[in-house]
Parts: C-alpha cells; structure tokens; sequence
C-alpha cells in the first residue's frame, strides 16, 4: 500500500491529474470545513477572530518556509537526488532543521507579542473580538510549526515527482479543521477550532514523512548554514522571500481593511476567496506543481525549446479547465454560495454579499491561475527577484484600488479589487517571460483560447436558460434543490462546452479526452501491447 502511494510519476499529465484528484477531494472537504464553520457560527466575531487569527501564523509559515522551499529547494533537491541520494538526504535533514529551529525561535517571540500584534491588525475589533485572536492565534503557531517540517518533506516528494502523498496532506489538513469545529469545539469553546488547526497540521506533517520515510529518507542532525548548497538557496530565496512578504502583507492589508467594515466583512471575504479558489486550486496549482520539476529539468539543460513546449501546454491546458469554470462561477455564484456555506446562521443577505464578491474574483480566475505558472517558469531559471518586483507593484496597486473600492462597495470592492490587481500581475509576468525565453507560443495558446471561448460561451448561455427552467422544477427552499438547480444547469453547460470544443476540434479536448480513454480501457489490454505513447497521460 505504501509502495502505492509513494510510486514516482512519469510526466506532467498524470502528475497533474493526481494533484488535481487530491486537491479536489481537499477543496470539497474544505467546502465542508467552511459549511460547518458558518453553519455553527454564521458570519459573526467568532469566524471573523478566527480568520483575522490566520494573518500571522500565515505570515510567519510564508515568510520563512514557503518563500525557501517552493522557488530553490526544489531545484537543489533534484541536482542531488539525480546524483547521491544520500546527498540529498543531508541537505533535506540540513533544511530541515534550520526551518524548523527559526521558525520556533521566531514563533516564540511573536507568542509574547501577539497583543500588540492583534491590535495593528484589528484595530477596529472589539475587545472581546481582540481577545479571540489573542487566543487563536497563539495556539496555530504550534501548527506552523509542523507545517514547516511538512514542507520540507513535501517539497522532497515533488522533487522525486512523488504527489501522491503531497497532495494527500491537505486533504487530511481539513479533516483536523473539521474535528476541531465538530468535537473540539463542543469540548474546549471557540479555543477548539484552533487546535482543530494544530491537528491538521499534525495529519498533514505525518503523511509525509511516512511517505518519504518510504523512499529512504532518514532524519539525522545536520547544521552546515556555510556549505555551498545552503548558500546558494539563501541567495535564491532572499528575492523569492522578500515576493512572499509582498504577498502576505497583501492578504493582511485586505483583512485589515474588512475589519473596519461592518461585522461579518472579514468572514465573507474569506468565504467568497476559498470559493474561487477551488478552481485555481484544483487546477492552476496543481499543474503548475506538476510541470515545475520538467520546468526546472529543461532550464538547467539550457533547454529553452524544451522549457518553452511544457510552458505553452500547461499554459492552455489550465485555461482549457479554467475558462469554463469562470462562467459557471459567474452565472451560478449565489447557488454555490448557497450550498457551500448557506446553512445556520449564515443568513441570506450574507449569502448575495459573499456571491457578489465572488463574481469580482471569478472575473480573474484565469489570470490568478495563470500567475502560478509564470512565476514557476521564473524560479525553474533561479530568478526569484522578477516575481518579487511584479508582485511589490501590484500589492501596491491592490491595496490603493482596495481601498477606494471599500469606501465605495464595501466588501464586495475587495474583490474587485484584488482582480485588477491579478490582470495587471499576469500581464507584466508575461511580458517579463516572454523577454527572457522569447516567444511562449502564444500563436497557438491564443487559437486554443479562442476555441475554449467560444464552448465556454455556449455552455454559458445554456446554463443561463436553464436556471429557471431547473427553479420550476427543484424546491429552491432547500438544500438539495439549490444544489440540484446548479448541478442541472450547470451540467448541462459543461456538456455542450466539451461538445463545441470537441466539434471544433480543440486540441486540449482532444487530448483529454484520448488521455480518459487511456485510463479507462488500458487496464484490459495485454501488459505485452501497451507501448511507450500509452503511458503518456
């Protein structure tokens, strides 16, 4: 069985396909995850203390792990594992244990200071509300913690191209969530739903290290902060860090700007953002975390043809997943709000603000994916700075726009906001690529847009006649009839999307669907008869 899990991946298609498999199975526990949480306690102190509690553990695991691990430890990781495995045994135990003994030096003084802290980042929550955050966000620094030795095991599953277990984690992050707000809560109050964080981060941190256990991985005490490798990642990461800082504090600035809303801003937005992110973390991440190690592979051979073909394919097979989704999203965002985490005390006023804001944020769900991969296409060159500074001027310009937006719209001109901010992001990431590899095929990733465009609005216009037409049908007063009125419209929008797509001949319906075929029938051929090109997806 574990052999199973942790078996390596032979290319980018089937790579995606399980991260994406697992990241959907993760996203629909995190749809439960958030239905239960505004079921039990609605749009109110408490989700707004717990989300507003998020902002510093997040930064913190960001800061120091994410903006090392996902832009050069990877890279290094491969160039040892292809030569000594147990080279790249000692520099994962080396990175390991200076992530984990940073991050708790740091989580300890942030302990202290977690008052002062709570105040900058809530300074218009009451005093009860400063209180829960307080509390909070003081127990989820112990997940950062093991969050951040997950990490460094995760990274090492991708960079052997074993995801199976990587994108199995998450899954099991939620499922903690879920325990802490449906046992530890009733047990411990509010407190439970952080610790039901910790455990996530428990499950999550021990499926992996099983998993890399599994593939002779062994822990041994190492502390070499001069050799060359650690040296050489310390120089990758200060830029790439440096763009997560800018992230971050992006995510802050939007959360600080809910908290002087009315009650209940920080809890929508939150909401409306997990929403739209199910697609992009469905399929923009998990294709750009399956194409980065051939990506990185190609840019170390100096391999520009070769970093350009996987480029452009990933490229038009996120925006084949993506563009429909976005019109779905669009045209039936108050049913998905409605299902997701329309229940209890999450009343209906706050069901059109949180689906309000979601239509803003759907408007650039292509753009936001697309930055994924633009910004692995620049680590796979050891060039974490351009990301940096692209992502320094659009927080800058977010944060102006978010601000003027709220005064305007309210929470709703969050999204707006953090939309044009991703289309300005997309933009200049491309033009930055595009000069240091030069053409990135966009000839033939703007025929397959085209293509994709034109299903897309075809399934739209479907889904659209049929709404009212599943409204006379289906109860809208209850949970299966919202539900069934969105799975019947939209459904019936994706079929006749893949019909005109496959009807005009696009080349990623083509390949999807050859790839489906594969899957399904190559089980019942004769081991002897299954070539090389069946193996391919």
């Amino acid at each position: 069985m574990i052999r199973f899990l942790n078996q390596e991946t032979k290319n980018i298609a089937s790579a995606a396909t399980i991260v994406a498999a697992f990241a959907f199975l993760s996203r629909i526990a995190g749809f439960i995850r958030d239905r239960i949480l505004a079921g039990r306690f609605g749009a109110g102190d408490t989700l707004d203390a717990y989300y507003a509690a998020f902002l510093v553990p997040d930064f913190l695991f960001s800061l120091l792990v994410v903006g090392a691990l996902s832009a050069s430890f990877i890279p290094l990781f491969i160039k040892h594992y292809q030569g000594n495995k147990k080279s790249a045994w000692d520099f994962t135990n080396n990175v390991l244990n200076i992530a984990a003994v940073s991050i708790a030096i740091i989580s300890v003084v942030l302990f202290i200071l977690t008052p002062q802290i709570a105040e900058l980042i809530a300074p218009k929550f009451s005093q009860s509300k400063l209180d829960l955050v307080i509390t909070f966000t003081r127990i989820m620094f112990v997940s950062d913690f093991l969050l951040a030795l997950s990490a460094v095991f995760g990274s090492a599953l991708q960079g052997m191209k074993r995801f199976l277990v990587y994108s199995l984690a998450p899954v099991l992050y939620n499922l903690g969530i879920i325990i802490g707000a449906t046992v530890l809560v009733p047990a411990m109050g509010p407190a439970g739903l952080a610790w039901g964080v910790v455990l996530g981060a428990g499950l999550h941190m021990l499926s992996q290290l099983i998993a890399i256990s599994s593939a002779g991985y062994r822990y041994s005490w190492r502390w070499k902060l001069n050799d060359a490798d650690t040296r050489e990642m310390g120089k990758l990461m200060v830029p790439r860090t440096m763009g997560v800082a800018v992230n971050q504090l992006n995510n802050v600035a939007m959360i600080m700007i809910a908290t002087t809303l009315v009650a209940g801003s920080v809890t929508m937005y939150q909401f409306a953002y997990n929403i739209q992110f199910f697609v992009i973390g469905i399929v923009a991440v998990s294709f750009a975390v399956a194409a980065f190690p051939s990506l990185s592979e190609a840019a170390a051979r100096k391999d520009v043809d070769g970093f350009v073909d996987t480029f452009s394919t990933t490229a038009r097979q996120i925006l084949f997943f993506v563009i429909p989704a976005s019109v779905l999203f669009l045209l039936l965002r108050a049913q998905i709000v409605r299902v997701v985490v329309g229940a209890g005390k999450f009343g209906w006023e706050e069901t059109i603000t949180t689906a309000d804001t979601l239509a803003f944020f759907t408007l650039s769900l292509f753009a936001q994916s697309l930055v994924f991969l633009l910004a692995r296409g620049f680590y796979a060159w050891r060039d974490t700075a351009t990301p940096f500074v692209v992502g320094l001027l659009t927080t800058f310009f977010n944060v102006i726009a978010a601000l003027l937006f709220a005064k305007e719209f309210g929470v709703v001109g969050l999204g707006l906001s953090f939309s044009l901010s991703a289309l300005v992001n997309v933009s200049v990431l491309w033009m930055a690529l595009r000069l240091r590899v030069g053409s990135l095929k966009e000839g033939e990733i703007l025929k397959s847009l085209f293509i994709i465009s034109i299903a897309a609005m075809a399934g739209g216009i479907v889904t659209q006649l049929l709404k009212p037409v599943a409204a006379s049908i289906f109860h809208l007063e209850t949970f299966l009839g919202i539900l069934a009125q969105g799975l019947v419209a939209g459904g019936a929008g994706l079929i006749v999307y893949g019909m005109i797509a496959w009807a005009l001949k696009s080349p990623e319906m083509i390949a999807f669907i050859a790839s489906m075929e594969r899957r399904l029938f190559k089980r019942f051929e004769p081991s002897e008869s299954i070539s090389k090109d069946q193996t391919v997806a």
